[in-house]
């Protein structure tokens, strides 16, 4: 089922759901049916289906926007611990974590969609010794992907705005973009999402809508609020979406809280994103 453009929905993880029921069940209690699913590796949202859950997920009734994927092994205890387990940065674990991306790949696949998000870890800045072999680990999942049909979106906030730009143009590979998430450029206490948008136009394939403030601690992680209710200036940057022509889904994110603080934030979301899409 094809999603309308700025359409509203949620990240599957926020909702710490365990079942695909579970997730139909709070997707019609907040009234939308756009979701962007968790692959349901061990680590980052297991689904009690295990490998039925693709053909679950799919005769529920809700329409999919993309997967996402975690690793196992990846601590966001402090920045300091994700910067040295994050996605693809330890060399260590990297023909691992290509495996573990390969069976998302093929999750991917079996859900019936395009599009595969993930955090590719901790950028190397240029110059770096350790760049050259982080991107070739880059161009292999792109190749990867390519062979599978899929495009891999990166999200944003663990390097600035200007390093991405640089990779992606570094390596050339048409099926890497970018999952665009304001909150975590303020989290990781990076970039003004608003004065980078424009930067990151031309290739963001999806949003994570969520909101923060930065740390008050250098080296700390700041603090994930309410929409609406810090300094990512979300009316702002719906305007500024439709602005860039962005056509996607707006999923929103909540990573913080009981599942039932999750829920009201959620749904007090819902209504906030309406309010700021009928202002645009």
């Amino acid at each position: 089922m094809a999603i309308e453009p700025l359409a509203i929905g949620v990240c599957s993880w926020s909702l710490q759901v365990t079942n695909v029921p579970e997730l139909k069940n709070f997707l019609d209690k907040l009234k939308i049916d756009v979701v962007q699913i968790a692959c349901g590796d061990p680590h980052h949202a297991s689904w009690a289906e295990g490998d039925a859950m693709p053909a679950a997920a799919k005769a529920a009734g809700f329409r999919m926007c993309g997967a996402m994927l975690g690793f196992p092994g990846e601590d966001y205890t402090t920045p300091q611990t994700i910067e040295k387990t994050g996605g693809f940065g330890d060399p260590a674990t990297r023909a691992e974590r290509l495996k573990h991306f390969q069976w998302g790949l093929a999750r991917t696949k079996e859900l019936g969609l395009s599009d595969l998000m993930l955090h590719a870890g901790f950028i190397p800045e240029v110059g770096s010794p350790e760049r050259r072999s982080f991107l070739d680990t880059l161009a292999q999942v792109a190749d990867l992907a390519q062979a599978a049909g899929v495009i891999v979106a990166f999200e944003t906030g663990q390097e600035s705005a200007a390093l991405l730009r640089r990779t992606l143009d570094e390596l050339q590979a048409p099926n890497l973009k970018i999952n665009f998430d304001p909150a975590n450029m303020l989290l990781y206490d990076k970039d003004d999402p608003l004065a980078v948008l424009d930067l990151l136009a031309p290739d963001i394939r999806s949003v994570h809508v969520k909101d923060a403030n930065r740390p008050k601690v250098k080296g700390t992680w700041g603090e994930e609020v309410p929409l609406g209710t810090g300094q990512t200036n979300t009316r702002a940057f719906i305007k500024a979406l439709k602005r860039i022509g962005y056509r996607g889904p707006l999923c929103i994110e909540r990573e913080v809280g009981t599942q039932q603080e999750r829920f009201h934030d959620i749904e007090h979301g819902i209504r906030f994103l309406r309010e700021c899409l009928a202002e645009a």
